[in-house]
């Protein structure tokens, strides 16, 4: 990286001049909008299924396949997007992946039809893994002090909380205004947003010779797709299909496990995955991700079923949203205090709690007031929960496998998004009045999590 000519005089390395912080925190807000962009790509969507299904024709299946085209995608190959900004440096992977996205996001508005937007989708979610993994090895070269690459992180990471927040009522106010194709519309002028404050050489970082190993890549985005497929198409019992997508997922997962067996270079972290705490952890980032992505998917099309708009859905999501936009800075000083055991352990009870007040408010159609307490439930769960995950996972890793974690943890909570989108959208394929049966299933998963996590805490 070329800084060295605007790095200050020796003995005041830990003061900046005045110009290098601005154009740092240029450069950082660049960075930090990148992964807003992607983040709100995750949510915005949500509140446009039912005008996005009335415009393109398209069944429930269609409506999962639109939203997990991006999230298989996105998991599978964030194990490798790490190993491939060390390779070619994070800056080309970071500013590339800016630029797909900008412009996948445009043509996904141009979609003639569902089987192309989901094209499109998959675009994105390539573009979305080349993003994050090389945004945080930018801030690691921008900030190499300690201090202040904690700040810089606590501010990246503030970003996702207005991401989560921000997008369903984002979602519902430019479906309201100009119909589904808006929501992807507006990432073209935020892409060029972010390449133009990145636009800088002090950014530019070294070729590396990491390995990859792209056999296996492919093999785990394989086995992801035809797992997802196979739950959507339970969902539409459609057994023949069901059988021949997880018949095709366990060939395809065997496959993965013999290639990274013989790896030089393999995907996973074998020593990561060897500590029970570091399983149990990555587990419970998954399970907050099951619910709360099938949770984003299910209910728009439950609340317009009601009569509401997409404005009002948008609206509607703020007791799930709020909380991650206020709730993270108390999860910081409860970690601080009691370290990340008592926030995940809670998180995921909230989490149980809130599918199973969502379950018995949409079983008994009550009003509005008892799905929102449900929705702050989850909110309450996941803010709590994910902040802590970061700490617990890292604490639970072996020594050397501390580089790891993010990317691991981050491909963890995609699969689970992944499943979730199908797991509790399939109940809709019968209906909306099937729509309890998809809580449930999100109350257990979260229960199981909590229950996996504490026992291996005790232990």
């Amino acid at each position: 990286m070329t800084l060295d000519k605007h790095l200050p005089p020796p003995g005041t390395a830990g003061r900046p001049r005045p110009a290098v912080r601005r154009r740092r925190g240029t450069v950082l807000a660049g960075i930090s909008l990148g992964y807003f962009m992607v983040l709100l790509d995750t949510t915005v969507l949500s509140v446009a299924e039912p005008d996005l299904a009335a415009s393109l024709h398209t069944s429930v299946a269609g409506l999962q396949w639109a939203a997990n085209s991006y999230t298989v995608v996105f998991a599978a190959l964030l194990l490798s997007a790490g190993a491939l900004a060390d390779r070619l440096g994070a800056h080309r992977v970071f500013r590339t992946g800016a630029a797909l996205f900008a412009v996948g996001s445009a043509l996904c508005a141009l979609a003639p039809t569902v089987g192309a937007l989901i094209g499109m989708r998959a675009l994105l979610g390539a573009a979305a893994a080349a993003c994050v993994p090389s945004s945080l090895a930018l801030i690691g070269r921008l900030y190499p002090d300690r201090s202040q690459h904690a700040r810089a992180v606590a501010a990246w990471a503030a970003i996702s909380g207005a991401a989560v927040a921000t997008g369903p009522l984002a979602g519902g106010a430019l479906v309201g205004a100009a119909g589904w194709r808006a929501v992807f519309l507006i990432n073209v002028p935020l892409g060029a947003a972010v390449l133009a404050l990145t636009a800088t050489r002090s950014l530019h970082c070294p070729r590396g010779d990491r390995q990859l190993d792209w056999p296996a890549q492919l093999a785990a985005c394989a086995c992801l797709a035809l797992v997802t497929d196979g739950l959507i198409a339970a969902g539409a019992a459609a057994w023949p299909h069901t059988a021949a997508a997880l018949g095709g997922a366990a060939v395809t997962g065997a496959a993965f496990a013999r290639l990274e067996r013989r790896s030089t270079a393999p995907v996973l972290n074998r020593a990561l995955l060897g500590a029970g705490a570091a399983r149990a952890g990555l587990a419970a980032g998954a399970a907050v991700n099951f619910a709360l992505a099938g949770s984003l998917f299910v209910l728009p099309l439950l609340l317009t079923d009601r009569g509401m708009s997409a404005l009002e859905t948008g609206l509607a999501f703020l007791p799930l949203t709020v909380p991650f936009a206020v709730n993270p800075p108390l999860t910081g000083r409860i970690v601080a205090r009691r370290g990340p055991r008592p926030p995940v352990l809670g998180g995921l009870v909230l989490l149980a709690a809130g599918g199973a007040v969502l379950a018995v408010a949409t079983w008994a159609r009550a009003p509005y007031g008892w799905l929102a307490a449900g929705l702050l439930l989850t909110g309450l769960g996941v803010s709590f929960a994910l902040p802590a995950l970061v700490t617990a996972v890292a604490g639970a890793a072996p020594p050397g496998a501390g580089g790891s974690v993010g990317g691991i943890l981050n491909a963890a909570r995609q699969t689970g998004a992944s499943l979730g989108i199908a797991a509790m959208g399939a109940p809709l394929a019968a209906g909306t009045g099937s729509a309890p049966w998809a809580f449930a299933v999100a109350a257990v998963v979260c229960a199981g999590a909590a229950a996996w996590f504490g026992g291996v805490q005790r232990r």
